[in-house]
């Protein structure tokens, strides 16, 4: 039997929809911290490993733009589970690569069909109330974080006991039974009838429609381009002088992100009560201020773990407003929405990632620092266009 449609008491289905995001996250994100350990076993040049981060964020941001738009066309209870199979798949490619081609391939079918976690939120929103829904997308999105961050410690942790290959096989496994427990607890949700080609067309119509959606996402990719410079050089940074940190440890050194990725049920709350003007611009300044920390990381261990942990509340905070505003905007194109937001978001992270690396080689962790900042600059400037947008219409 399937559940009620308004899914925000059923807290089992929630916890089980909130541990897939996670599962689902933490699949772009294994490599991070093991940069250092694939370098070697593969003995490459660690530049070439380092693509391995945005092979993942590439990927995901293609399966964001041509598979979650099906969400609004298909049946997502057998669609999401099918997606995790795929993802999986790719995870397992990775536990027995054998070469750093065969590690990439793997990332890239794991990243491709790891985007079933935005199906699923898209999901949850259709089945709650309109008042609960920055709540439980709040809670969905701590559970994707929260994954996010324990991928990487769990990643270092297992490379330093036994092998690095080891966390995508666990992984794996634990996906497949996930997606096997999903099956049959989804609620079943309206679908539209609508041709895959007509997809595409229908969703550049949202966005001539739709302008808060492009700003949204713009301030959200710019943010999240912001926080990705630090996925491709926390590695290098934290292995080499002055800290010199095996793998687990640096892994350990991002868990305390989670206090940011648990922030986000309560700040969906928030938003649900109409502060998102105001939750944007208090994000926006938490990532400012967070540069500021991580430049002083480049030499104090603590600086840059407090810079971390302030950069992820920052995060959260600008991301969950800006979801709460986009699922608002058209609630018979949820999944169409969320494709084109995410898509944007993770074009940001591939790039901050890259740019990452770049700033890197080219000017240490001091051109690394001001990169970030200059990101974050830039999620204002979206941010102030779609406020000055918002308060045009309103005025109307």
């Amino acid at each position: 039997m399937n559940p009620p449609l308004d899914i925000s008491q059923n807290k089992p289905l929630l916890w089980l929809m909130a541990i897939a995001c996670g599962l689902c996250a933490g699949a772009n994100y294994y490599c991070q911290p093991l940069i250092h350990s694939i370098q070697q076993y593969f003995n490459v040049p660690e530049s070439q490993v380092a693509l391995t981060v945005t092979f993942a964020q590439v990927s995901y941001a293609l399966g964001l733009l041509f598979i979650v738009p099906v969400g609004d066309i298909v049946n997502k209870t057998k669609f999401i589970p099918v997606l995790m199979f795929f993802a999986a798949i790719g995870l397992l490619l990775c536990a027995f690569a054998v070469n750093l081609p065969m590690l990439w391939v793997g990332t890239i079918i794991a990243g491709l069909f790891s985007v079933a976690a935005q199906v699923l939120i898209p999901l949850a929103t259709m089945a709650v109330k309109p008042e609960k829904t920055g709540e439980v997308v709040g809670f969905l999105m701590s559970g994707l974080l929260v994954g996010l961050l324990l991928s990487t410690s769990l990643a270092g942790l297992l490379s330093n006991l036994f092998n690095w290959k080891l966390i995508y096989a666990v992984s794996a496994v634990l996906m497949l039974i996930i997606a096997f427990l999903l099956k049959s607890k989804l609620p079943h949700v309206p679908i539209m009838k609508m041709s895959y080609a007509k997809i595409f067309q229908s969703m550049g119509h949202l966005l001539k429609q739709e302008p808060r959606l492009l700003y949204r996402a713009l301030v959200g990719g710019f943010a999240f381009a912001a926080m990705s410079i630090l996925f491709s050089t926390i590695a290098v940074l934290l292995t080499s002088e002055p800290f010199n940190l095996p793998d687990v440890l640096v892994g350990v050194a991002t868990l305390i992100g989670v206090f940011g990725a648990l922030s986000t049920t309560k700040i969906g709350k928030i938003a649900d009560r109409g502060h998102t003007k105001a939750l944007t611009w208090i994000g926006i300044t938490i990532l400012a201020i967070s540069w500021g920390f991580l430049y002083f990381g480049g030499q104090s261990l603590i600086s840059y773990v407090i810079g971390y942990g302030i950069i992820n509340f920052g995060l959260a905070t600008v991301h969950s407003s800006n979801q709460n505003i986009i699922f608002r905007l058209r609630p018979d194109a949820k999944s169409r929405i969320n494709s084109i937001y995410m898509t944007i978001y993770f074009i940001g992270g591939a790039c901050g990632s890259a740019l990452g690396i770049y700033a890197w080689h080219h000017g240490g962790w001091a051109m690394t620092c001001v990169a970030g900042l200059c990101l974050v600059i830039g999620s204002a400037f979206f941010a102030l266009l779609d406020m000055l947008y918002h308060s045009k219409v309103q005025t109307a």
